[in-house]
């Protein structure tokens, strides 16, 4: 299977295309995010040193305190922000990030977006209509 669809719920449309950035943990924004990079800094996370910029960020959910939110909008200051963010688990800090953020975001899925997308995928991610498409990484280097 090389495109797999997956259906949510939009919480900030619009639409954007890029490499998937998958965190199976959650981060926190101070302490776990460099607001002048958009990278990774919590050491004992399994995404330590990668950025966030430029990706579609797939994520279950965030750590912390509202800091989260306060990092996401710095982030879109600083132009290293995600191009779409994809959660699972619906919290007042996610949506306030998301709100934020200025960027496509989506939630409660069809199917568990942290189950079938793996970080190179190709993701589609089309809030207003709560599409999502996925093209795994092998797909990606035959084209």
């Amino acid at each position: 299977m090389d495109k797999i669809v997956i259906h949510g719920r939009k919480v900030v449309g619009g639409y954007a295309e890029g490499e998937a950035l998958v965190a199976h943990e959650n981060f926190s924004g101070f302490g776990g995010l460099d607001r002048d990079t958009g990278t990774i800094i919590d050491e004992r996370h399994h995404l330590h040193g990668k950025s966030i910029s430029g990706k579609i960020l797939v994520m279950n959910g965030a750590k912390g305190s509202s800091s989260f939110s306060t990092f996401l909008h710095q982030i879109r200051l600083n132009n290293v922000g995600p191009l779409a963010i994809m959660f699972k688990v619906t919290t007042s800090k996610m949506i306030m990030g998301a709100l934020v953020s200025h960027v496509p975001v989506l939630t409660d899925f069809d199917i568990d977006p942290l189950s079938v997308v793996e970080d190179g995928d190709w993701v589609k991610v089309d809030a207003d209509n709560g599409v999502v498409e996925v093209t795994k990484k092998e797909a990606n280097k035959e084209v």
